[in-house]
């Protein structure tokens, strides 16, 4: 049986690490917060007691935690210091370039595979499995990667060296931040010229406005059954998480000289909506302040 460590199990990682358990794996759970451990625990895991405790007998270390300052504390005090050298270390999060590189190269010097594996989905992706994952590690190891994630996956791709996975993920991000924008601008433009949303909806999806924010996370109640539009804005991409990916697309922008005008233009109107007291609310409640309806917002 395979020995996961698996190291943050907040609303993300409990049920990637459920996951683990339902494929047969055998996975040893740490985290700050006594109520996501005890989550992962009910999800059939095993509680641990420290990182040190959890990684010192694993074949594979998993780890998903908030910012590059906290992946690169964890691995270089806790992880490496204790973890086999046979392990496959994957990180996870979602954290700046720079951060995964350097991780990387920690884990390269102590003699142990690491790769940055940031993810798209969401919480219910995570919970079913069916997260897609953007791998920046050595081509030889890749196929060992793709097995550990599997459980958790509906798809595994090879971005390319270290920190690709991540550069891959902040520009997939930025993509998704401004077409939301696009696809809410447009239901409340549709709104307003008398065109009902739903009709709207048929139409664009159909034509050459049709795109995921629009098909499969349609931002107005109604058409798309699974989005959290149809459940009060909940359980989704939550907004103060599509910030943070903006910003670090911007950050990254900046230190490579590249120009990305809509991006900083995303980043301002989600940073507005943060401001505002959304940031928990899922990113496609941008819409409702597009239309001025913010009290519709609970």
């Amino acid at each position: 049986m395979t020995r996961i460590a698996f190291i943050g199990v907040g609303n993300m990682g409990a049920g990637m690490a459920s996951n683990q358990v339902k494929a047969g794996r055998a996975v040893s759970a740490f985290d700050l917060s006594a109520a996501a451990l005890d989550r992962a625990v009910a999800g059939g895991c095993t509680p641990a007691g420290s990182v040190a405790e959890a990684v010192k007998d694993a074949e594979v270390v998993i780890t998903m935690l908030p910012a590059g300052k906290h992946v690169r504390a964890v691995y270089e005090t806790d992880i490496l210091p204790n973890v086999p050298r046979t392990a496959l270390l994957i990180d996870c999060s979602t954290i700046d370039v720079d951060s995964a590189r350097a991780v990387g190269e920690m884990a390269r010097a102590a003699g142990v595979r690491f790769g940055d594996a940031p993810v798209s989905g969401g919480i219910m992706a995570a919970d079913a499995g069916t997260l897609a994952f953007m791998v920046g590690c050595e081509e030889a190891d890749f196929a060992a990667f793709e097995d550990a994630l599997s459980p958790m996956a509906r798809a595994v791709f090879h971005a390319g060296a270290l920190g690709a996975g991540q550069a891959a993920k902040i520009c997939n991000n930025m993509v998704l931040g401004i077409s939301m924008l696009g696809v809410c601008e447009a239901f409340a433009l549709a709104e307003k010229l008398g065109l009902a949303p739903e009709k709207f909806f048929d139409i664009a999806s159909k034509s050459s406005g049709q795109c995921w924010s629009l098909t499969t996370y349609c931002p107005w109640p109604g058409p798309v059954e699974a989005a959290p539009s149809n459940r009060g804005y909940e359980g989704g991409f939550l907004t103060a998480l599509m910030l943070k990916d903006l910003k670090l697309a911007q950050d990254a922008a900046a230190k490579a000289n590249a120009t990305t005008p809509m991006g900083a233009q995303a980043e301002a109107l989600f940073a507005m909506f943060d401001g505002l007291g959304y940031g928990q609310k899922d990113f496609s409640a941008v819409l409702q302040l597009m239309r001025g309806k913010l009290g519709e917002l609970a």
